[in-house]
C-alpha cells in the first residue's frame, strides 16, 4: 500500500500511521480488516446507492464480460447494452433531452458538458462566449475543466486553476450568508442581481455557460433557498446562456423525486451524472443533451464530417450492463416511493438534534440531509478549530462505528438509497453518542 498516492488525503499523515483498510461490505456496512462494522452515513462519496455490495450487479457484470467485455463506440460502431442505457436515460429525462454521451466519472461528464459549450457557441459563429459561471463551493469534478468551474479553493491552490475565462458567484447558502431579517426570497433575489451584474460587467456575448448542482454536495449539502432557481433561469434566458445541471449526487431519487431538477423544476440544456447510475459499482457517468446542442452538432458534422470528441470507454459494455441493471432495480424497489419515505423518516430524526447548542442548522431534501455545528447559535459562528474538530469528529464517528462526512462545520447524510428505517436508526443512535463527545470536548476545552 505504500505505492499508493491516495486523494484528498494528508499525506504526511498517511505516511505516518497508514491507511484505514476497508475489506468487505454488506448493505449499509462496510468491515475493516479486523472485521469490525460500520455504518456508513454517506454511501462511500454519495455513491453506494444500492449498499456496498450487490450479489445481482456482480452477475450482471460477469454475464457481459463472459458475452462482451469490450467494444468501442466510435466511427459508428455501438453495442446493444450502450444504446440501450442511452435510449433509458433520455426517456427518463427531467426535461425533454435528444441524446447521452458516457464517459467514466462525474468529473468527466462536467468536462465535456462545458467542452460542449464552447463548441456549441463557436458552431454558431459566437466563439467570443467562452466564460464558465460556477458557484462558489460548488463542486463538479477534478479534471481541469471541471474543477475550474468548481469554487473550492483548496483545490485549486497551486495546480493552475482555475482556467481563464472561469468565474464565480456567491454559493446559495442562506443559513450561513442571509443578512438579518432577510428572508429566503429577498435573499435570492440579492444573489440573483449579484450573477446578473457579473454578466453585465463581463459582457453577455462572453458567457456561454452556467453550471450548478441542484443540491450543493461537497459544499456542504445546501439545499437552495425559495426562489433561487426560477430567478437564476430567468436570467440565463434573457443573456442566451446554457444551462449545465450537475446531477452526478443527485440524480437517481437522492432528493426524493428521480431527479434534482424536477425537484426544483430547473430546465438544463446539458443534464451530468454518474454515482448512482451505477450505484457506484462501476466507473461510468452520463451527459444529457437537448435538441438545440445536437442540433448544432448535427451542423458541424455537415462541416467536417464527424464529431471530433473521443473516449477509450464510453459506455463501456460492462459498465453499461451494470447501470442498466441498476435501472432495473431502481424500478423494482419503487426508489423515489422509497426515497421520500425513508428520507421524512431521516429528517426527522436530524431535526431531534436541532435544539443541541452545537447545532446551528438541520437542513435537507429527500434521502439528503446536513447538520451545521455552530460555536455560537445567535452569531452562527462556525465551531473553533473547525479542520482540527472535523479529524476529530470522524476519529469519535470510527470510535462508534460510523463513518461520517464532515465538510467543515457540517455533517453531511445520504446513506444507501435502499436503506430501511433500522440503518437511519443505527445512524443517528451512533451521531448522537458522537455529538456528545463533541460537546464533552468542547466544555473541556480540547
Amino acid at each position: 500500500m505504500a505505492s499508493f498516492l491516495h486523494p484528498q488525503t494528508n499525506l504526511a499523515r498517511h505516511l505516518r500511521q497508514g491507511p484505514f483498510v476497508i475489506d468487505r461490505g454488506e448493505g449499509a456496512w462496510v468491515y475493516d480488516e479486523h472485521g469490525q462494522g460500520y455504518i456508513d452515513a454517506t454511501s462511500g462519496l454519495w455513491c453506494a446507492s444500492l449498499g456496498f455490495s450487490q450479489e445481482r450487479l456482480a452477475r450482471a457484470a460477469y454475464d457481459q464480460m463472459s458475452r462482451l467485455g469490450y467494444y468501442h463506440t466510435q466511427a459508428h460502431y455501438t453495442h446493444p447494452m450502450g444504446a440501450r442505457l442511452a435510449e433509458r436515460l433520455v426517456e427518463m429525462a427531467p426535461v425533454p433531452m435528444s441524446k447521452a454521451l458516457f464517459q467514466c466519472s462525474g468529473s468527466e461528464a462536467n468536462d465535456v458538458a462545458i467542452k460542449l459549450v464552447w463548441h456549441y457557441h463557436t458552431i454558431l459563429g459566437k466563439p467570443e462566449k467562452r466564460k464558465i459561471i460556477g458557484r462558489q463551493m460548488g463542486y463538479h469534478g477534478s479534471t481541469c475543466a471541471s474543477i475550474s468551474a468548481s469554487g473550492k479553493p483548496d483545490m485549486h491552490r497551486d495546480f493552475g486553476v482555475p482556467l481563464q475565462d472561469f468565474l464565480h458567484v456567491s454559493m446559495p447558502h442562506y443559513y450561513r450568508f442571509h443578512e438579518d431579517g432577510e428572508s429566503e426570497e429577498d435573499y435570492s433575489a440579492r444573489l440573483a442581481e449579484e450573477l446578473e451584474n457579473l454578466i453585465l460587467a463581463e459582457g453577455p456575448e462572453t458567457i456561454g455557460g452556467f453550471i450548478a448542482e441542484p443540491v450543493l454536495g461537497a459544499g456542504g449539502a445546501v439545499p437552495p433557498p425559495e426562489g433561487y432557481f426560477a430567478r437564476v433561469q430567468d436570467i440565463l434566458h434573457k443573456y442566451d446562456i446554457l444551462f449545465i445541471v450537475d446531477e452526478v449526487i443527485c440524480g437517481f431519487a437522492r432528493t426524493g423525486e428521480m431527479w434534482g431538477s424536477t425537484t426544483y423544476d430547473l430546465k438544463p440544456d446539458m443534464l451530468s451524472c454518474a454515482k448512482a447510475l451505477s450505484a457506484g459499482m462501476a466507473p461510468i457517468s452520463a451527459v444529457l443533451v437537448n435538441d438545440r446542442i445536437f442540433d448544432a452538432l448535427l451542423v458541424q458534422a455537415g462541416r467536417v464530417g464527424h464529431f471530433a470528441h473521443s473516449a477509450t470507454y464510453c459506455a463501456h459494455p460492462v459498465a453499461a450492463a451494470v447501470a442498466n441493471e441498476v435501472l432495473d432495480i431502481y424500478e423494482e424497489m419503487d426508489v423515489v416511493a422509497r426515497a421520500r419515505e425513508t428520507g421524512a423518516y431521516m429528517q426527522a430524526l436530524a431535526e431531534r438534534e436541532a435544539g443541541r447548542a452545537i447545532v446551528g442548522d438541520v437542513r435537507g431534501v429527500g434521502m439528503l440531509c446536513a447538520i451545521e455545528l455552530t460555536g455560537d447559535k445567535a452569531t452562527r459562528t462556525p465551531l473553533p478549530e473547525i479542520d482540527r474538530m472535523a479529524e476529530f469528529i470522524a476519529e469519535r464517528g470510527r470510535a462508534h462505528g460510523l463513518l461520517l462526512r464532515a465538510i467543515g462545520p457540517t455533517l453531511a447524510f445520504a446513506p444507501p438509497l435502499n436503506s430501511n428505517r433500522e440503518d437511519v436508526d443505527e445512524i443517528f443512535t451512533r451521531l448522537g453518542r458522537v455529538l456528545d463527545d463533541v460537546e464533552l470536548a468542547l466544555a473541556r476545552g480540547r
